[in-house]
């Protein structure tokens, strides 16, 4: 890891923006720990909760919007849960990870699949209205450079009908490009 320096690297900018992005008040952590003892994903993590927490207090965007821990998070809200504080920590890697994404950058590690999955995910629902099981995971695996990951799953789904190789379109395909669109211009205003 690399060495921060303390004194010229606080972003109070940055820090006031996931504040307000999130909907809390990350300068309340006071570092107990309990989000990092509770959270089932930390061991998979190259920064602990509380230690993203941390680092968004003093305000080292560039260094935690590169960690792999934001796009790792499961969301489980157990951090939350277990806050004293009362403060959404998943809200705000959730909001981390929005920020990285709409800066462009790069997940590394383990956070590139879960980056690559979501746009996806996300783009089967703009194409198709719907989640089509079958295209996303073969434009995962063939995207992670892995065809053949879970080939055999794959096949036993097709056979008992569960993962269909077509996909119906629903009606009201329009809505939902709508709701893409207002989600690409509410970004372009943050």
């Amino acid at each position: 890891m690399e060495i921060i320096r303390l004194n010229e690297s606080e972003d109070r900018d940055f820090i006031e923006r996931v504040s307000r992005e999130s909907g809390q008040a990350v300068e309340n952590c006071y570092q107990c720990g309990k989000c990092t003892a509770g959270c089932p994903v930390a061991f998979a993590y190259d920064l602990m909760p509380h230690q993203v927490m941390r680092m968004v207090q003093m305000g080292l965007k560039e260094e935690v919007l590169r960690c792999q821990s934001i796009w790792l998070c499961a969301s489980c809200v157990t951090c939350t849960v277990r806050c004293p504080r009362n403060i959404d920590v998943a809200m705000v890697m959730d909001t981390l990870r929005i920020m990285a994404r709409r800066k462009g950058m790069v997940p590394p590690g383990r956070g590139r699949n879960v980056a690559l999955f979501n746009n996806n995910f996300l783009g089967s629902i703009q194409k198709y209205g719907r989640l089509f099981e079958f295209a996303t995971m073969a434009m995962f695996n063939l995207k992670t450079g892995q065809p053949f990951r879970e080939a055999s799953t794959g096949l036993t789904m097709l056979r008992r009908g569960k993962l269909k190789l077509s996909v119906t379109k629903p009606r009201g395909l329009e809505e939902i490009n709508r709701i893409f669109e207002k989600v690409r211009q509410a970004e372009k205003e943050v």
